[in-house]
């Protein structure tokens, strides 16, 4: 039961979960990854390596669960970060080589139209 139930003020033991102080301190104050790697919302993240004892929580979360591929949006709606906070902590995660990033499979080039006239007309001879 929480303080604020029970009538008494509430204390400073459980701090808002997505306050922006505590957002400041995950990423220690970036708003923006320091790497020139591309990381947008479809870039795929798997983990290279196990959280050691001494990977911040915030970190040790994505790796856990990154075991298997996960975009970058799936990472944040888990965690409950916003997404710029996870970019972040993805591109630290990279730097170190605790994760690998992939971004989107590019959609493929459609063939000239040449080749699909040359198709078709090899289909009509049959």
């Amino acid at each position: 039961m929480s303080d604020q139930r029970r009538g008494g003020t509430p204390g400073p033991d459980r701090p808002d979960e997505e306050s922006p102080e505590r957002l400041y301190v995950i990423t220690g104050g970036r708003t923006a990854s320091t790497s020139r790697r591309s990381i947008d919302l479809v870039s795929l993240v798997v983990a290279l390596t196990a959280p050691d004892p001494m990977t911040p929580p915030e970190q040790a979360q994505i790796l856990r669960l990154c075991h298997t591929p996960l975009s970058v949006a799936e990472i944040s709606a888990y965690l409950r970060l916003p997404v710029s906070v996870i970019t972040v902590l993805l591109s630290d995660l990279a730097d170190r080589g605790g994760v690998q990033v992939r971004g989107p499979v590019p959609i493929a080039a459609l063939p000239d139209r040449e080749l699909l006239e040359a198709v078709i007309n090899g289909l009509q001879r049959l």
